[in-house]
């Protein structure tokens, strides 16, 4: 019903745009971005080719790998300790009115000259609460009892994941504010989104890698079961 509900909300409100925006054809810009497909991705290969955009690129897109197992793994190692999935939804419901927040908040921060600054300063803060996730997965079963976990485990788990997302945010509006500043006006809208793809890129690998590693890296010991390891899929099965 849900997804239902804001489905048709979707449809209905892009559909409205389509119908009653009208593009304003008294404006002519000073220079058209592109002509078509093959001239865009001309004009991406010739940006990409730039040494400094090259260096960028290859900073951004590792730049998140300190980050991948916190954002990926804690969530589903958490259901897997026993926290229930329901409860860990319900409690992204304080994080929303945090996430409009904290973009104008931070906003102010990078205005300037030198946005990047702030995506420095949150990085290591970000790989803190890595480790201090990790320790909410550890202090999980320690805390369980029969009627599920204690209120003061969840306010725990709340506020960390508050404090994360005012480091995820100062980082993602940092990169934002800087890939709009650096862009060409004249090709702002080609240039904006190569730059935005690739930031988006270097937080969609390391997640995806994290996951991967999961249980290749997860000791597994077999109980009842005399001489038998439970390394591999397969093998805890049987």
């Amino acid at each position: 019903d849900f997804l239902f509900f804001w489905g048709a909300v979707f449809l209905v409100t892009t559909t409205l745009v389509a119908f009653l925006k009208k593009e304003n054809k008294d404006l002519i810009p000073a220079k058209e971005e592109t002509k078509g497909i093959t001239d865009t991705y001309r004009l991406l290969f010739s940006i990409i080719k730039m040494p400094a955009v090259l260096t960028f690129c290859l900073l951004i897109l590792t730049s998140k790998v300190g980050f991948s197992a916190a954002d990926a793994v804690t969530g589903l190692k958490l259901v897997e300790e026993g926290v229930p999935k329901e409860h860990l939804a319900l409690l992204a419901v304080p994080m929303v009115p945090l996430q409009i927040i904290l973009p104008l908040v931070i906003s102010k921060y990078t205005a300037g000259p030198q946005p990047l600054n702030t995506f420095y300063k949150a990085m290591p803060f970000r790989l803190l609460l890595g480790l201090e996730f990790a320790l909410l997965v550890w202090w999980a079963p320690k805390v369980k009892h029969e009627g599920g976990f204690p209120v003061y485990y969840y306010a725990v788990v709340v506020l960390s994941y508050a404090l994360h997302q005012i480091t995820l945010y100062s980082m993602y509006v940092a990169i934002m504010a800087f890939n709009a500043k650096v862009s060409d006006p004249l090709i702002g809208g080609t240039y904006m989104t190569l730059l935005n793809t690739v930031s988006n890129l270097g937080g969609n690998w390391p997640s995806t890698v994290a996951l991967w590693l999961v249980d290749p890296l997860t000791v597994k010991e077999c109980a009842g079961a005399q001489g038998h390891s439970c390394g591999t899929a397969a093998a805890a099965e049987v």
